[in-house]
């Protein structure tokens, strides 16, 4: 098959090009001869940014006026692929858009798509995809055997998001192919939650609550505990279950993953779901009165104890230090 061109499916925020965005494009530098983004919008406003990460070209199908992303964008990437100047790799991540563009395509196109990936690993002239399973016990290793190119779907803090000082992309726009049906489908309003601080996957800090907390009331620790290191709280998903908190604050398998630099685990026993969503984090510090809880094997410092007892300790101290 060979890899010679990958593609990354780019987002952008209101600042830039997006967390996962410079993710993929750090590892596809290290695999590929030619690295290119493709997606759809402003790509002048972000072609420095994406060309200091790795990318050469950014395709753009322009602004979407209302329209859906995913229509659009799998026809472009479909239409380039049929006239031979798709690519040989397409990398998207597991994001609310960059699944709908890997799952059209894959119609389009009549390939599979491998989803969940964690890594990408050479096998001859072949990309092999490292798929976490049973709750991230295990790692399965998948790839493409037929013609087409290969799609991945790629977990967020797969990869670090490291620049790699290249000059700016250039700018080229990608025509979009015929939608049917799906081009009638307009966007009428969104909804963004509102939050303070930094946001819970890309916070340096992160501090969770867990079902020992005991009730939504005593969530207001975890949230004050973070604003006083100047974190971002998080949540199993037994406390967004419960409606203590909303989905956005999940941490696990079905929620974000995250990698700050201190996780703190509050009342959280470690199920293996939600370890899959934080075991990466550089230092982890875990509160729980079950010393055999399953999150002091994973903790660099555990501590054995009342989460009502030595949270309320440690924002006094923090507040009488501020």
């Amino acid at each position: 098959m060979g890899f010679s061109k990958i593609w990354v499916h780019g987002e952008s925020t209101e600042v830039g090009a997006a967390t996962i965005t410079l993710e993929l494009l750090a590892k596809a530098r290290e695999l590929a001869d030619v690295v290119e983004v493709v997606m759809a919008g402003d790509a002048d406003a972000v072609a420095a940014e994406l060309g200091d990460h790795g990318a050469s070209t950014v395709h753009t199908i322009g602004a979407l006026n209302g329209g859906l992303v995913g229509p659009r964008l799998a026809s472009a990437i479909a239409a380039a692929t049929g006239a031979g100047e798709g690519p040989n790799v397409l990398l998207c991540g597991t994001t609310y858009d960059g699944r709908d563009v890997a799952g059209r395509l894959s119609v389009k196109l009549d390939v599979p798509v491998i989803t969940n990936v964690v890594d990408l690993v050479v096998d001859g002239d072949r990309l092999i995809g490292q798929e976490p399973v049973f709750g991230g016990t295990k790692d399965v290793f998948t790839g493409f055997i037929g013609d087409g190119p290969a799609i991945f779907l790629v977990r967020p803090k797969s990869f670090p998001a490291e620049p790699s000082g290249g000059p700016a992309a250039t700018v080229a726009g990608l025509e979009v192919g015929d939608l049917g049906g799906t081009g009638g489908a307009m966007v009428g309003e969104r909804f963004a939650e509102e939050s303070t601080g930094p946001r819970l996957d890309e916070a340096n800090i992160v501090v969770s609550g867990g079902r020992g907390l005991g009730d939504a009331e005593k969530y207001e620790m975890i949230e004050t505990l973070a604003r006083l290191v100047k974190g971002a709280p998080g949540a199993s998903r037994a406390v967004v279950d419960a409606g203590w908190v909303p989905y956005a604050y999940q941490v696990g398998q079905t929620g974000k993953v995250v990698k700050p630099t201190v996780y703190l685990a509050c009342g959280i026993s470690g199920a293996t779901q939600h370890l899959v969503g934080m075991k990466g984090s550089a230092n982890i510090i875990a509160i729980n009165k079950d010393a055999e809880a399953p999150i002091f094997g994973i903790a660099d410092l555990g501590i054995v104890g009342d989460v009502h007892k030595v949270l309320p300790k440690l924002i006094e101290a923090l507040e009488a230090r501020a």
